[in-house]
């Protein structure tokens, strides 16, 4: 390729761990050793306030006298031109542009099996892309791509020696959109609330790939009993024919040294289009991932053609169990208790999440509830690395109609397709507090798409628990829960009040012990036939939820809670939480430097599994 500013060594590197030295790399979790164009920076950027830009032909040609850095919320760099407050009413239509030269090939006088393709690490809520003039379709076939949180692709054609990429986003206030807590037609902003942060948030990048490929994306189920793994595969093929997919398995000894633990070559035909295969490795002696022993093995697959042209991806995964069983919770059939907290990133960069996570582990969480948002997917590198656990939330829409919840499985399955490598990522939630589902209680139709989905993931992701409805309002069809655990947000700065909670709680009261009943649909008799998780508790400092904003006291009290926690029939909590975020101010690290405000270790437990 040409020499480029933002040009990619043929091999993704991983982010270094050390807390002085961030090393930026694409976000994605499955890795490509081709080369790649990182296209951040500078692009030329319009508002188009009316919406005419695809009327008038803006893709074709269009004068913009303003420039925005990409990536960057639309918020930003409205504030950025316009100099006026950022924040927007109803709708906003934004574009961006800018050229780049074809790379010249790696390699002369030989033919080259590659393309280009380009692709976003996240961008929305509705993005449409024109390559010289001409609207491109992603790979899955959209036109207009939907979503703001998961990265999306196109393969180029029709390259020329200098070409015109067009961009253009639009969001809006649409409570049918999956948008988490940013403020929409139905919730404002303010409280719980926050500022809309949409548009081209995560990095853009041109990456030559194989015609016949195997996709970056990878999902692992791990059977320990056995020692196998269960790996699932896409092909994205253009010339069918016969092929072949070998997979190498590398345990990590150290920095500098792998150990190559298994192998195994499979044959298939393959028809053009794109399919997924699970393939299954057996890898003896096996070394289990955990908590307390985070060990991860390298997986490197390649997809072979009769020409021996090969398609090759990389990521690492680790080999664990976690399941519920009566009223626990077990880590590769130990019992486990979880020490969590509430974490929202917000806008937060990398860097910080990264301080955020690492602080996190200080002070003794084992899992992390990442509340209803989309983030970075290293993230979910990092936690593979140090030992956390991640309790992952399908962003909510904010009102219960067909349209949210066909958005909702939507983003469910975007997610899913790129969250299936982690061995970190243990709890899923469909839906928190009924935000997106507020008619749960008397809908069939709301409580049976959630069960539908609930069921779908059972089959298809048994490495995961499912929580239908976090807080509250669970469902109960013919006395059958439909959740993996059953979860409760219990807010008191009382500790005399907050005993009483939890005893209500822990005999079985479903009616009154939250804030709305515990269980909806048919009537369910709890008897310990599921783990009980406090997902929600504290918040001491917010002005909602009371108690001390002093951080001593704030710890001296946490305390009080946790012992308390600890001494009943429960199987986990979530503090809530991490960072302040807007006008939320309970947060236990410093947002910007990852200090702890609060003693190390002090939501540790020590029970379990750690």
């Amino acid at each position: 390729m040409q020499n480029h500013t933002n040009y990619g060594s043929s091999n993704s590197k991983e982010g270094s761990l050390d807390t002085q030295t961030f090393l930026e790399d694409l976000p994605r979790a499955v890795l490509r050793p081709n080369e790649y164009i990182l296209l951040d920076g500078e692009w030329q950027f319009a508002v188009d306030p009316d919406d005419i830009g695809v009327t008038e032909n803006w893709y074709v040609q269009h004068h913009y006298a303003q420039t925005a850095h990409w990536p960057g919320s639309v918020e930003q760099h409205l504030a950025a031109t316009q100099r006026e407050n950022s924040s927007w009413k109803d709708k906003i239509v934004v574009w961006y542009e800018r050229e780049f030269a074809l790379p010249e090939p790696a390699s002369s006088g030989e033919e080259d099996d590659s393309m280009l393709q380009l692709t976003f690490g996240a961008c929305g809520y509705e993005t449409q892309v024109w390559l010289n003039g001409h609207l491109l379709s992603t790979i899955e076939g959209e036109a207009v791509h939907m979503g703001e949180y998961t990265s999306f692709s196109y393969e180029l054609e029709m390259l020329q020696a200098v070409n015109r990429l067009t961009v253009r986003v639009a969001s809006s206030m649409d409570a049918d959109t999956t948008r988490g807590k940013q403020e929409s037609h139905v919730y404002k902003r303010g409280g719980i609330w926050y500022q809309t942060f949409t548009g081209a948030v995560r990095s853009i990048w041109l990456e030559k790939v194989e015609r016949n490929r195997l996709r970056s994306r990878v999902g692992v189920v791990s059977i320990i009993e056995d020692n196998l793994v269960r790996f699932t595969l896409t092909t994205r093929i253009h010339d069918p024919g016969k092929y072949k997919i070998r997979l190498k398995v590398f345990q990590i000894i150290d920095k500098q040294e792998d150990r190559l633990a298994a192998e195994d070559e499979f044959e298939l035909t393959l028809e053009a289009g794109q399919k997924s295969q699970r393939l299954v490795v057996d890898l003896p002696d096996a070394q289990l991932w955990s908590v307390a022993n985070p060990n991860l093995y390298r997986l490197i697959a390649q997809l072979i053609d009769e020409k021996e042209t090969i398609s090759q991806i990389e990521t690492k995964f680790g080999l664990r169990k976690f399941e519920a069983r009566g009223s626990r919770m077990y880590l590769n059939n130990e019992p486990i208790y979880l020490d969590g907290i509430l974490y929202q990133p917000g806008n937060s960069t990398y860097d910080q999440i990264k301080k955020h996570l690492l602080a996190m582990k200080e002070l003794g969480c084992n899992l992390v509830r990442i509340h209803i948002a989309g983030v970075d997917p290293r993230i979910y590198k990092l936690a593979d690395k140090i030992g956390m656990l991640l309790w992952v939330e399908v962003p909510s829409p904010h009102q219960s109609t067909m349209k949210s919840r066909e958005n909702h499985q939507a983003e469910l399955m975007r997610m899913l397709t790129l969250i299936g490598t982690h061995p970190s990522v243990v709890i899923w939630s469909l839906y928190n507090e009924d935000w997106g589902a507020q008619d749960i209680a008397h809908n069939v139709e709301t409580r049976q798409y959630i069960i539908n989905m609930y069921h779908y993931m059972q089959i298809a992701y048994p490495q995961f628990l499912v929580v239908d409805n976090d807080g509250w309002q669970h469902i109960s069809f013919e006395g059958r829960l439909k959740s993996d655990l059953l979860t409760a947000h219990l807010y008191t700065p009382d500790l005399e009040n907050w005993k009483r909670m939890l005893d209500e709680l822990t005999s079985g009261n479903m009616q009154t012990v939250a804030a709305f009943p515990l269980v909806v649909g048919d009537p369910y008799f709890f008897r310990k036939q599921v783990p009980l998780v406090v997902s929600e508790w504290g918040g001491f400092g917010f002005k909602d939820y009371g108690g001390p904003a002093d951080d001593a006291a704030r710890a001296t009290q946490i305390s009080l809670f946790k012992a308390e926690l600890r001494k009943r029939a429960i199987s986990g909590d979530v503090y809530t939480q991490a960072t302040n975020i807007e006008d939320e101010r309970n947060g236990l690290i410093d947002p910007e430097t990852g200090e702890l405000n609060v003693p190390a270790g002090l939501l540790a437990s020590g029970g379990g599994n750690r």
